[in-house]
């Protein structure tokens, strides 16, 4: 990303009132709306001093172009949208051995699809603190069988989560449509050409170390400034190494080489992904952070904390929300775009 220089949107407003905001010159539409921002975060370097967005300097009118512009699709399903996920796996922290063995995993995909999941995302690889590595080959054989078959019955865009080059090449050969790796393409070292000859779309996740060390990693100045750095030196990366940066999209990491604190701030704070420039994925679903907030240990009962937390990536336009729970995710959304996505307001004559 070149020098450190970012503007962090704040003070949001949804619905007329952005609409009102922006036309008298109070506010600024984040990422094309339906959000808009009255405040903004000006960081420099170490400094950050915040303003008022109709009085940004001159000088942060390039910056405040790209937060203001939509985000790309990334050839995907436009819109925000609920992808499912499906783990093929027995030990996902969540839903371990559910969904393990094709024809469970097959039906778990084809209900989320009836549901309304516009993507779905199969992993064969639990990536939780402490996994234990599976080989590239156990990993295809176990998401083979569920990708082929989802790709028969449905047409809705499909998503491989793997960090093996290997198994992104198959996937991509049967019809991925998506590749979605934890490491942002840094754990293969052949990862970054699969990607960039096949021309897909492809999820860059913020993590340091590993699955297993992770969490010896979770130490930052300032988290979102932090990631949303780390990410840019990841989209540099792999658009050198020819993948079109319209095609990327970005996942802040939640959970992964986060604490509770840092998790909890980076969900907050998610409209600084705006400067990145490309579309976001948000996966909070059923993570410990969640739990410990709404003092629920048990995994599978914190939907309602998941539906909580995933609501805030909205304000980003079209993110998408990774979910365990397609139905509830999918009702959640459709209520928050009644609320907010709004026509602009009619002009009134002044009497």
């Amino acid at each position: 990303m070149g020098a450190l220089r970012l503007l962090e949107p704040a003070g949001l407003v949804f619905g007329q009132d952005a609409h009102r905001a922006v036309d008298a010159g109070l506010a600024h539409w984040l990422a094309g709306g339906p959000a808009a921002f009255t405040l903004a975060r000006l960081i420099e370097g170490n400094e950050a001093r915040m303003v008022r967005a109709g009085d940004l300097p001159g000088d942060w009118l390039d910056v405040l172009a790209r937060v203001s512009a939509p985000l790309p699709s990334a050839d995907l399903p436009p819109g925000p949208q609920v992808m499912g996920i499906l783990n093929v796996t027995p030990d996902s922290f969540s839903d371990g051995g559910r969904h393990f063995g094709a024809e469970a995993a097959i039906r778990a995909g084809i209900a989320m699809i009836t549901a309304g999941a516009g993507l779905l995302d199969i992993g064969g690889e639990s990536t939780r603190p402490g996994s234990a590595v599976v080989t590239p080959e156990e990993e295809w054989a176990r998401v083979a069988p569920v990708l082929a078959e989802l790709r028969i019955q449905s047409d809705v865009a499909l998503s491989v989560d793997t960090r093996n080059a290997r198994t992104m090449s198959a996937s991509l050969g049967v019809g991925a449509a998506l590749i979605n790796d934890v490491s942002a393409l840094l754990h293969d070292p052949h990862a970054l050409a699969v990607v960039a000859d096949a021309g897909c779309p492809v999820v860059l996740m913020h993590m340091r170390g590993t699955p297993q060390t992770m969490q010896n990693f979770a130490v930052y100045d300032d988290v979102a400034v932090d990631v949303t750095c780390e990410l840019g030196e990841r989209i540099d990366e792999a658009v050198a190494a020819g993948i079109a940066r319209d095609r990327i999209i970005v996942d802040p990491g939640i959970g992964f080489a986060k604490n509770a604190a840092q998790n909890i701030d980076m969900i907050r704070r998610l409209p600084i992904l705006a400067n990145l420039g490309c579309r976001v994925l948000l996966g909070t679903s059923r993570k410990r952070v969640l739990g410990e907030m709404a003092g629920v240990p048990v995994a599978s009962d914190r939907d309602p904390g998941t539906v909580a937390s995933s609501l805030p990536g909205l304000e980003l336009g079209n993110t998408i929300l990774r979910v365990h729970n397609v139905p509830a995710m999918v009702q959640a959304l459709r209520v928050w775009q009644g609320l907010w996505t709004c026509d602009k307001p009619e002009k009134t004559q002044a009497r």
